[in-house]
């Protein structure tokens, strides 16, 4: 009977360390997310599941490029997933199709077709702006109940794709590139 009880024990601990260990890793390490809709085409679809990496931000900042989750600002219950495409002291810019970072056209192979719309504003020191990677049926910073971000809203980095399977890999690849266009386009 005693072993049995030691046995049972030696269960029930294993149980509460995995629960304090899933706890952990979900509140500061990673979190599972499900991409829903159609903004972040062609780089992610509607059903992917990605895992965010939560820790990278306590960090570093995100940076030009970087997909992150956050909180929708104006229902933080919601969450999105959006392109850094500027950081605090940025000039962003849409213009004949093409995004301007800085007076430089952006090289954004993952797009397409072109922006829609003309666009300028100042990124302030402390904020992030975001685009949808399916620019002309994205909800991002363009719009004022989204506008720009502040790192409070930030979740995490997307960085892998576990869900389906024949989609299974890190974000960043090739096709999640984004530089500064050559002088020549």
């Amino acid at each position: 009977m005693a072993q049995k009880k030691g046995i049972i024990r030696e269960y029930l601990e294993c149980v509460i360390i995995a629960l304090i260990l899933a706890f952990f890793i979900i509140t500061f390490v990673v979190q599972s997310f499900v991409v829903d809709g159609s903004s972040m085409e062609p780089t992610l679809h509607h059903g992917q599941r990605l895992l965010v990496n939560k820790f990278l931000f306590h960090f570093t900042s995100p940076k030009p490029g970087d997909i992150i989750v956050f909180r929708y600002p104006a229902n933080p219950r919601e969450d999105f997933i959006k392109r850094v495409i500027g950081v605090g002291g940025d000039t962003i810019g849409i213009v004949d199709g093409k995004v301007i970072v800085n007076d430089q056209p952006l090289k954004e192979p993952y797009l397409t077709e072109p922006t829609y719309g003309n666009h300028t504003v100042e990124v302030p020191p402390g904020k992030i702006f975001v685009l949808g990677d399916n620019r002309n049926n994205s909800r991002d910073s363009r719009y004022p109940d989204v506008g720009m971000l502040s790192r409070k809203d930030i979740i995490g980095k997307a960085s892998f794709i576990y869900w389906p399977p024949h989609d299974l890999g890190w974000l960043d690849s090739g096709k999640t590139s984004y530089t500064i266009a050559d002088e020549g386009g």
